[in-house]
């Protein structure tokens, strides 16, 4: 596919072509007059094309009366009634109905969908194999001629896979006994282009390569077999050779890793040692993407077009904007204004000002280490790194622009990446399909944290395992911080553990025990269960304690004692009930309703206008309803 089209919304798989774009929303098509056929988009990967057969994507045309699909080709390009001089028989061939039981004369399969049928011989063709003769001509192999065979008839040492695309042909094939040379039905129909012109990416016209040959690519300077490439192209002018994907690679572009533009280089120079996006080493002798501010940072031609790190839009020729995204403005040395508190100017208050027991209206952490801005008529304090947090950013697992949410009325939701629920400042998507935490949404790369000892990048969940180190639990994310240097492994959640923190437990700080060698066993001091000294916890130096992670960052600790949450809707099948949320702060803890253990958190749900019903946890809310 060259100069296409597609979505870069996260879970989207839209790739079209520029006519596809242009698709009329209703059409009136011969196989089926009775009603006109409409243009909608339904993702369903068993439906199938009732004329050709195959695989439905999730835009195509439809009738709704008669529940008939065909997609966008065999909608705009109607098959017709009667082909007089078909190439697969040498008898005229008419349209005959949707289902029969006979097999298909070229492809031997059963047909079913639209088929043809040539009254003489009663022999049945599919409307998409009547194109294929017993022997073509192929453009991409013109020494010989490809006969139609078999796929079940090539002997074993033969080439089992397409040339062109590297998929196994279904039932039969075209293949030249001589060369060796095996085309599917999709590739002998629609091969690929022999000569393509593409001034970004050669000045010189690019020809096809129709053998296998091992090379690296001069765009993105990965050595590897063609059959994974798609084909490759070369310009034999300057010996350039390319692989048919790198054709048409953006000049400038905007990822996700990076705060500035990158622009696409032939050769990237000595001055370039790792990638920004998977951290492997640049060779400097072919292509990639670099940054013209920050100096030796690049990133690999493929890693920069990954769908999850570049947003889809060329930004060449487009001039460069530097928007304001600061959320203040300065009143004075030490003064400021800020978006989330504009009755009254915020006070910075360096150094360790103890304030324990009271929580940063952004991150909802305690504020007893860091230096904060305090409103010095109401209780509205924010740590200094929060006060400084952009209105603007893109997230750096997602390519879409997040904004700073500040609302006064702080309805509390859950973050989509550490599954925390809280009533702070997070970041929303632009359909606020997905809302992060502070906490979470100003996680960076290389990320250094204190319980372990290399650089953590972030990762697929997938790449390698989603299992957390830290607490042994899967990743709720769909990224995890991964070390390259060994086999570790952390989620969101425990990435944003506060090293230090406060619990009513205890007069002291807690600080977060990373050490998996502190053996012995031991007991939480909050919920009295056992404690996993290979999983990370909190512990108090001067009193001897250990407290589990989550006894101390529950699921809902990073709410505002006093406010209210919302429970409930359609979606859970129960009509919405409305909790306070009470601190815990009473000598005796009251039992939750549903797991009948002592609330153990800062803070617990009370069921509105409800006397005794308690619970510990959203968790908890949601089982007993359920």
């Amino acid at each position: 596919m060259y100069g296409v089209y597609f979505c870069n919304k996260f879970g989207c798989s839209i790739w079209l072509h520029k006519e596809c774009t242009e698709a009329p929303l209703e059409i009136n098509h011969p196989s089926h007059p009775q009603h006109p056929l409409m243009l909608n988009n339904y993702d369903d990967s068993s439906d199938q094309c009732v004329l050709c057969r195959g695989h439905l994507p999730p835009l195509r045309y439809t009738c709704f009366t008669c529940k008939i699909t065909v997609d966008i080709a065999c909608g705009m390009n109607p098959w017709p009634q009667v082909i007089e001089h078909p190439l697969c028989h040498s008898h005229p061939l008419i349209v005959n109905g949707y289902e029969v039981s006979a097999s298909c004369g070229v492809c031997k399969e059963s047909n079913y969908g639209l088929f043809y049928l040539c009254i003489e011989c009663n022999v049945y063709f599919h409307v998409e194999c009547v194109r294929f003769s017993q022997e073509v001509n192929h453009p991409c192999h013109s020494n010989h001629p490809l006969k139609l065979i078999a796929f079940d008839a090539l002997t074993d040492d033969a080439e089992k896979t397409c040339i062109l695309c590297a998929n196994y042909p279904r039932n039969v094939c075209y293949h030249c006994f001589i060369c060796d040379f095996t085309s599917c039905l999709r590739c002998t129909r629609r091969p690929p282009p022999l000569v393509v012109e593409d001034m970004k990416t050669h000045q010189h016209q690019l020809i096809r390569i129709s053998k296998r040959i091992l090379y690296a690519c001069d765009v993105c300077g990965l050595k590897r077999d063609t059959k994974y490439y798609h084909g490759s192209y070369i310009c034999h002018q300057c010996d350039f050779v390319v692989h048919g994907m790198c054709i048409g690679l953006p000049r400038v572009i905007s990822i996700n890793r990076h705060d500035h533009r990158i622009s696409f280089t032939y050769h990237i120079g000595p001055d370039y040692s790792k990638c920004g996006v998977c951290h492997r080493s640049i060779s400097q002798h072919h292509g990639a993407y670099s940054c013209f501010v920050c100096p030796n940072y690049a990133v690999h031609s493929r890693c920069a077009i990954e769908r999850d790190v570049w947003d889809g839009v060329e930004l060449e020729g487009i001039p460069y904007v530097i928007e304001d995204v600061t959320p203040y403005k300065v009143v004075s040395d030490g003064l400021i204004s800020h978006v989330s508190h504009v009755e009254h100017p915020l006070k910075l208050h360096k150094g360790n000002i103890l304030y324990e027991w009271i929580r940063c209206e952004a991150c909802r952490d305690p504020v007893g280490f860091d230096s904060v801005f305090v409103c010095e008529k109401c209780c509205f304090l924010l740590h200094q790194k929060c006060a400084n947090l952009p209105m603007k950013k893109k997230f750096i697992v997602d390519t879409e622009l997040y904004k700073l949410e500040v609302d006064k009325l702080r309805v509390a939701s859950y973050c989509s990446e550490c599954a925390t629920l809280s009533d702070g400042f997070k970041y929303s998507s632009h359909d606020e399909n997905r809302k992060v935490d502070v906490r979470c949404f100003s996680l960076s790369e290389p990320f250094v944290h204190a319980g372990h000892s290399h650089l953590l990048y972030f990762r697929k969940a997938y790449y390698r395992r989603s299992i957390c180190d830290a607490c042994m639990k899967m990743s709720n994310s769909r990224f995890t911080l991964d070390c390259e240097d060994c086999r570790f492994n952390l989620c969101f959640f425990c990435a944003t553990l506060p090293l230090r923190t406060w619990h009513r437990t205890d007069e002291h700080p807690l600080i977060l025990c990373c050490d998996k060698k502190a053996g012995g066993q031991s007991w939480c001091d909050i919920c009295e269960r056992q404690l996993n000294p290979m999983l990370w916890f909190y512990t108090c130096s001067s009193c001897e304690v250990a407290i589990h992670a989550e006894c101390v960052i529950g699921d809902i600790s990073r709410i505002n004692p006093g406010s209210t949450i919302e429970f409930g809707g359609p979606e859970l099948g129960w009509r919405n009930k409305i909790f306070e949320v009470v601190p815990n702060n009473q000598s005796t803890r009251p039992l939750c309703t549903k797991c009948r253990s002592r609330c153990k958190f800062s803070i617990f749900l009370k069921e509105k206008n409800k006397a005794s019903r308690y619970f510990c946890s959203s968790n908890c809310v949601y089982f007993y309803f359920n």
